[in-house]
């Protein structure tokens, strides 16, 4: 949290909270995917700080499709820097990335919730396993549909199995019971 003073109450717990979803090792795992795919050895530099301009997850992207990112802005303003993380966001939702999975900017420039970085960067890592297979793999396999086909011999099997969720169990009911206090008109 760049331009804020110190947290109290129930700021604070969240604070402490998203500071305690981070996993070192994943973000590690995640630095050097990327600076795998950049074809670099990445530098010694926190992940925070590493990321927190966007110009390398700019770079990133316009090496996983050209042109996905038309602009990297560079230099002092907070506003340009901004931006890239934003352009990065619309790449990652280009590329295939569930809008659901993607962070927010404050997320990363004020460092306020860095799993979710790290998070959306893995749901980057699983699509392009499918749609860019050369690339290295990071994240988890996306599943695939596997149909089934019965026979009808095996569907009537099931035609004379009754399951307790059908309806009775022994002709138990819920009357009767009573949780917590009841509402009073």
């Amino acid at each position: 949290m760049a331009n804020s003073g110190p947290t109290y109450g129930m700021s604070a717990a969240v604070a402490r909270k998203l500071q305690g979803k981070r996993d070192t090792d994943q973000e590690a795992a995640a630095l050097q995917w990327i600076y795998a795919i950049l074809g670099e050895r990445p530098p010694n530099t926190p992940y925070e700080d590493l990321l927190r301009d966007g110009q390398v997850l700019c770079r990133f992207a316009n090496k996983i499709q050209p042109g996905v990112v038309p602009r990297i802005n560079s230099g002092p303003g907070q506003f340009k820097l901004m931006e890239n993380i934003a352009a990065f966001q619309q790449a990652c939702k280009a590329l295939g990335v569930r809008e659901s999975d993607v962070f927010q900017t404050v997320d990363l420039w004020e460092r306020r919730n860095l799993s979710q970085v790290t998070n959306c960067l893995s749901a980057l890592g699983s699509v392009l396993q499918k749609t860019h297979p050369h690339l290295p793999m990071f994240g988890p396999r996306i599943s695939e549909a596997a149909p089934r086909e019965f026979t009808d011999e095996q569907m009537r099997a099931g035609d004379s199995y009754i399951s307790l969720q059908y309806g009775t169990n022994q002709g138990a009911n819920q009357s009767g019971q009573n949780f917590g206090n009841t509402r009073h008109m």
